[in-house]
């Protein structure tokens, strides 16, 4: 099929002050991807690029100019519609350096091969059948928001907590982790924290030691990306299982991949396809990490529902119950794209009887 694109971008405002060890989100950049036939425009298949300030491969200045230059350039050529045609040609057509974008036209692609209707994968969850459970998530911010945010949670019938930590003093944070495990067992709740790189490297053990008393499932990147022998000798000696996030940033080739892999032997990497370069990647590192014991689950990357419901249908794709994913950032914007997707005691659902809203698509 010969195929015209187009990018629309588009700023999410967030609902509140997001807190991360990065600084405070206000609002995100994203860019709305459209594919449909270059005769008949009518059926379009949908996906997103947003590039995430200040981690992302992409995050620059000129996004949108060479976000439509490339795809400009992609208007009239051909593409079969099959999954792994798709995956081959954005590969050839999308510089390795535009990861987001990479994943939003494999989207959007695999989008218009089943029609144009947000359905990118058949399976249990697009098909409204089984819900995929999730981990709340509470952010970064002063001692009385993030404790308003752990009962929230709670309250909403969340059995996994993610608590993003760094940004307060420490003993307070550990306060706000205790108080839940003073109330819930490790068998009631499942605690994870990020530390998005917080902790230094001679200060990190010692608060891996104290963390651990509390019976937390795991802590995402505890020390920044790119010290791999630190990190290595952290996840040799640590009382905590802990998940790479950051650290897979940028690692494109399969060689080095698995050098990482095998130097490092996390216990469980975080994958985000948005920063990863797609689907195509993300299932490399799965495999990869599959083959070495190493646990792994999905998180999305701060997508509108568009990117969010991609990657949802695509961790739907593997046998991941009993794992809760990182998949419930749709309700943090006032502004999203409405879609069948909601939250419900801790798990997203796909509600296919509900029409998505294109309002904000132009």
């Amino acid at each position: 099929m010969e195929i015209k694109t187009s990018c629309q971008k588009h700023i999410l405002d967030f609902k509140f002050e997001a807190g991360t060890s990065r600084g405070v989100l206000r609002s995100k950049d994203t860019f709305w991807i459209k594919v449909c036939p270059r005769e008949g425009r009518e059926i379009f298949g949908l996906g997103e690029a947003g590039p995430l300030k200040g981690l992302s491969v992409d995050d620059r200045s000129d996004f949108e100019e060479i976000c439509t230059e490339v795809l400009q350039q992609l208007d009239g050529l051909d593409v079969e519609l099959n999954e792994e045609a798709i995956y081959a040609a954005v590969e050839e057509w999308i510089p390795s350096f535009l990861p987001s974008l990479r994943f939003g036209l494999e989207t959007a692609l695999l989008d218009l091969m089943n029609g144009g209707k947000r359905i990118l994968f058949e399976n249990s969850f697009s098909k409204g059948e089984k819900p995929i459970s999730i981990n709340g998530l509470i952010w970064m911010g002063e001692e009385e928001f993030m404790f308003q945010q752990i009962k929230d949670k709670l309250k909403k019938g969340f059995n996994c907590i993610k608590m993003k930590i760094g940004a307060i003093d420490f003993e307070r944070e550990y306060n706000l982790l205790a108080f839940i495990r003073e109330r819930f067992s490790k068998e009631d709740i499942v605690l994870r924290v990020d530390a998005n790189g917080a902790f230094s490297s001679h200060e990190a053990m010692e608060k891996l030691e104290r963390l651990a008393q509390l019976d937390l499932h795991s802590i995402e990147q505890p020390i920044k990306a790119g010290q791999m022998e630190k990190m290595r000798h952290l996840c040799k000696g640590t009382p905590l299982p802990i998940a790479l996030d950051e650290e897979l940033i940028g690692i494109q080739e399969e060689s080095e991949k698995v050098a990482l892999l095998e130097t490092i032997q996390p216990q469980f990497i975080i994958l985000k396809p948005t920063l990863l370069g797609g689907l195509k990647a993300t299932r490399e590192w799965i495999r990869l990490s599959e083959d070495r014991g190493i646990g792994w689950w999905v998180t999305s990357a701060l997508e509108s529902n568009i990117g969010l419901n991609a990657i949802s249908q695509f961790t739907a794709e593997f046998p991941v119950e009993g794992i809760p994913q990182g998949l419930g950032t749709g309700q943090l914007y006032y502004n999203n794209i409405g879609s069948p997707l909601n939250i419900q005691e801790g798990k997203l659902f796909y509600s296919p009887a509900v029409q998505w809203d294109y309002s904000y698509l132009a």
